[in-house]
């Protein structure tokens, strides 16, 4: 291909420099020596070309004039240095009115790279499969929109457990599953959550006191509407496809904020009877999430219930050696030893506390081979710790962390009647003795207990019953006889839902999957 010469009555003409003629200019002030301009001819007489790339950058001229696919042009008029012209670099100055790549922000590097080395080529063929802006030529399908689910949970452990569950199999489900748990500030959530590895945020706390008609309840709206519109703002901003309530302060507000927001909501209830907050969201809430056959009737809307259990921690759920569960607790254990499991909850019960440190001692005293794990609760470890000696054969503790191994070592508990400590005994399939709270509201640890007790055999002791004599007969009535031991135990196995939290997940999934193909 030929160059027509550069000819005009303005503009007066000049050689042509060519890769074959550079030669090297010396060092100016103006002119850099890496970098020698060239002048290149007007492909027109009204046009003059810019300035030409600097050709010392590339490696071989010749290897540039094949990338090009072009004969080197050789000037026919004789060479005169003197008659070389220098282009000084203008300032960077783009006005003109086309959209470029460069204006939209956009770059992909040359094609002339590519001779530089064979690891060069790989890399950029890299970058340009994953950078859609430089790959127009085929749209990048767009990623599907990751599940988002919202938990409220909060106030004790019975609420905050079961949520964990649920969280932690709809992660098996979806590993791409965004989690974003609300509680309350300062609280037992506000520490459990995050340490059990999901997002955490806080909305102001809705606490209903009892009675229901009473001064202090008076401030209650005023509060709820607060809870209600910082929930409102998180919903709107994580934007989830569903919100699961599962009890506590929390959960409340926050299903209230998501009928607002137009997101659907499932809830689900721990114990053998519902309180006021789930019985009111129960006539919005797409599924209702059961742990006992015996509650479907205290809902109105019973086609929406589904009995699936009580989700409980995934630790439970596996098997753990009696023999090396004890190891954790005493040096030594004989084979034909008892473990008794005292759970005061994780804030203490100071009449249980109070009956065990009457008889503690003389139980121990006649039965050289029975051994006691004993929590005592936070609020109550300092007062108890100073009133019972020290034993070989007792472990006092305020809270237990590893409860897989509680249990795994226990031959019979002796707890409150919350809704998860039920379930826990039924699933890892323990006799019990259950004293209930009186403190609960609507009466709900005494209903669970009552009920632990018709499928499971355990043994009730009230309050008002309770003391170190009561207690003490009913832990030598239950030790004492093995074969008793055995079946309150396969009872427990019986009446268990070991599956619990993976059929909430699956239901989940299922609602949020139809009503995204609906839409």
């Amino acid at each position: 291909m030929s160059h027509p010469s550069a000819t005009s009555s303005s503009i007066p003409s000049m050689p042509i420099v060519t890769p074959t003629n550079i030669i090297t200019l010396p060092p100016s002030p103006v002119v850099s020596s890496s970098h020698h301009e060239s002048v290149l001819a007007s492909s027109s007489p009204e046009t003059i070309a810019p300035p030409a790339l600097p050709f010392a950058s590339l490696p071989v001229a010749s290897e540039f004039s094949k990338g090009m696919q072009s004969e080197p042009y050789t000037s026919t008029e004789p060479f005169r240095p003197d008659t070389i012209s220098v282009v000084h670099p203008l300032p960077s100055m783009n006005v003109h009115p086309m959209q470029t790549r460069s204006k939209s922000g956009l770059s992909k590097k040359k094609a002339c790279f590519h001779a530089l080395s064979s690891s060069a080529a790989i890399d950029l063929s890299l970058e340009s499969a994953n950078d859609p802006q430089i790959t127009p030529q085929e749209p990048s399908t767009p990623t599907k929109n990751k599940l988002r689910v919202v938990l409220a949970a909060g106030g004790t452990g019975g609420h905050i457990i079961p949520a964990v569950a649920i969280a932690d199999e709809l992660r098996v489900s979806n590993p791409n599953i965004e989690i974003l748990f609300i509680g309350t500030p300062n609280s037992m959530e506000s520490t459990s959550i995050p340490s059990a590895g999901y997002s955490f945020t806080s909305i102001p706390p809705v606490r209903l006191f009892r009675p229901l008609f009473s001064l202090e309840n008076l401030s209650l709206p005023i509060h709820l509407v607060h809870s209600i519109i910082h929930s409102f703002k998180l919903l709107k901003e994580f934007d989830p496809h569903i919100v699961i309530g599962t009890g506590g302060y929390v959960s409340f507000p926050t299903c209230l904020a998501a009928l607002f927001k137009r997101t659907k909501i499932v809830i689900h209830e721990q114990n053998s009877v519902p309180g006021i907050a789930n019985y009111v969201l129960s006539y919005f809430s797409q599924i209702v999430f059961l742990s006992y056959n015996s509650t479907i009737e205290c809902f109105p809307k019973k086609h929406n219930c589904v009995v699936t259990g009580n989700p409980v921690r995934v630790s439970l759920r596996k098997f753990v050696s009696k023999a090396v569960a004890r190891l954790e607790f005493f040096p030594i254990v004989g084979e034909e030893a008892k473990v008794i499991l005292v759970l005061g909850g994780s804030l203490g019960a100071n009449a249980i506390n109070i009956a065990l440190l009457n008889v503690y001692s003389q139980m121990l005293l006649e039965h050289k081979d029975w051994y006691i794990i004993w929590q005592t609760g936070v609020e109550s470890y300092n007062e108890m710790e100073s009133l019972v000696k020290n034993h070989s054969n007792l472990v006092l503790k305020p809270f237990l962390h590893s409860m897989d191994l509680a249990y795994a070592a226990a031959d019979l508990i002796v707890s409150r009647a919350g809704a998860m400590t039920c379930s826990e005994i039924l699933a890892t399939g323990k006799s019990a003795i259950l004293i209930p709270s009186p403190d609960v509201a609507e009466g709900h640890q005494f209903k669970n207990a009552s009920l632990m007790a018709d499928v499971a055999g355990t043994r009730v002791i009230t309050e008002d019953e309770l003391d170190s004599t009561t207690l003490g007969t009913a832990i030598e009535e239950i030790l004492g006889d093995d074969d008793l031991r055995a079946e309150m135990s396969e009872r427990a196995l019986r009446a268990a839902k070991p599956d619990a939290s993976a059929q909430i997940s699956q239901h989940i999934i299922s609602l949020v999957e139809s009503s995204t193909k609906r839409k």
